[in-house]
């Protein structure tokens, strides 16, 4: 990016309201240490989910059931789930049909801190992940620690968990979308992985991102040229 386009960045940073995903920058660090938009912390009753078009935050769904996620839960801007994500995902799990299902990609935030409302940036230190598939397209969850807490930094690998963390973790995301009662399972868990499958899981969303969205940029070029 050149100065000019740059300085026009910064410009309308201070004038509008940074769209979520695509107005946060990943980070400098990444993927090592990513930048994270919360959607949803543990008390809400309610899941919130961005409005890709608007980048507000909006009411995806009341929680009907019991099961709550236990971590701050939001996605890594800049990142998208397409072909590069699909096909890391059919060469891990052999699953020749999946797909990505074009979201950015997911994080779950550990932290020994109570936050109340998500709508914020959060600094995170990746150790792992869950490869999941839901109705065939490849949902990975990265799961990670807030970068400087004082209780889970301590955590450099989803191997450093106590199972019983990851199990209760794995039954949110596992039954989240289940009716009670039915024996349907819309979303399946293949892998359980650590932190340097998460680092090429990161990397593969942004090169999605970079395929899909490249034009973001020559636009901007455009205005900043008029």
């Amino acid at each position: 990016m050149n100065d000019d386009l740059n300085n026009l960045w910064q410009s309308l940073a201070l004038l509008l309201r940074s769209h979520p995903w695509h107005g946060i920058p990943i980070g400098e660090e990444s993927p090592d240490i990513v930048n994270t938009y919360i959607e949803t912390v543990p008390s809400d009753t309610v899941k919130y989910e961005i409005d890709k078009k608007s980048g507000f935050l909006k009411v995806d769904r009341p929680q009907k059931y019991s099961s709550i996620c236990p971590t701050l839960y939001g996605f890594i801007p800049q990142t998208y789930c397409s072909s590069n994500i699909a096909e890391l995902c059919r060469e891990r799990t052999g699953r020749q049909s999946v797909v990505g299902d074009e979201d950015p990609l997911d994080i779950c935030v550990l932290t020994e801190k109570v936050i109340t409302h998500g709508d914020i940036i959060v600094r995170a230190i990746p150790i792992g992940g869950f490869r999941m598939i839901d109705r065939g397209q490849a949902d990975d969850k990265i799961i990670a620690v807030m970068h400087g807490d004082a209780l889970y930094s301590q955590w450099n690998n989803i191997e450093d968990c106590p199972r019983s963390f990851t199990d209760r973790l794995k039954h949110y995301f596992l039954t989240y979308k289940d009716i009670p009662g039915s024996d349907e399972r819309i979303c399946e868990i293949t892998h359980v992985f650590g932190r340097e499958e998460a680092m090429e899981v990161i990397r593969c969303s942004r090169k999605d991102y970079t395929e899909r969205f490249s034009n973001l940029e020559d636009m901007m070029s455009t205005i900043n040229d008029e």
